[in-house]
C-alpha cells in the first residue's frame, strides 16, 4: 500500500471528511513519526509495532564494481519491530 492508497481508504471509511482533510491528517502523522525518530526517540503503536533508530558503526567495505576497498561511514538507520498482535495476524492459519 502506498500513501495515496492509504488516504483513499481512510477517505472512503470517513465520508464526513474531505480528501484534503484526510491527506493533511496522514501527512501530520507521518511527519510526527519522522520528527520523533529524527530527535532520537521511539514511536510505539500498540498492537502494530514500534519504530526506533539504530546506529551502524563505520566499517570497511568494497566497491562492487571495481573491488576497491572503501570506508563506509557510521550511520543511523530506521528500525521497525512488529507488535505481538500484528505478528499473530500475519501467522494466523
Amino acid at each position: 500500500m502506498i500513501k495515496s492508497e492509504l488516504i483513499a481508504a481512510l477517505a472512503a471509511e470517513n465520508p464526513h471528511l474531505t480528501q484534503k482533510d484526510v491527506e493533511r491528517v496522514v501527512s501530520v502523522i507521518l511527519e510526527s513519526v519522522a520528527q520523533a525518530l529524527e530527535d532520537g526517540g521511539r514511536v510505539e503503536l500498540r498492537g502494530f509495532g514500534a519504530f526506533s533508530v539504530r546506529s551502524r558503526p563505520a566499517r570497511p567495505g568494497r566497491n562492487p564494481k571495481t573491488g576497491e576497498p572503501v570506508d563506509v561511514q557510521a550511520k543511523h538507520v530506521p528500525f521497525f519491530k512488529s507488535g505481538k498482535e500484528l505478528r499473530a495476524r500475519l501467522n494466523a492459519e
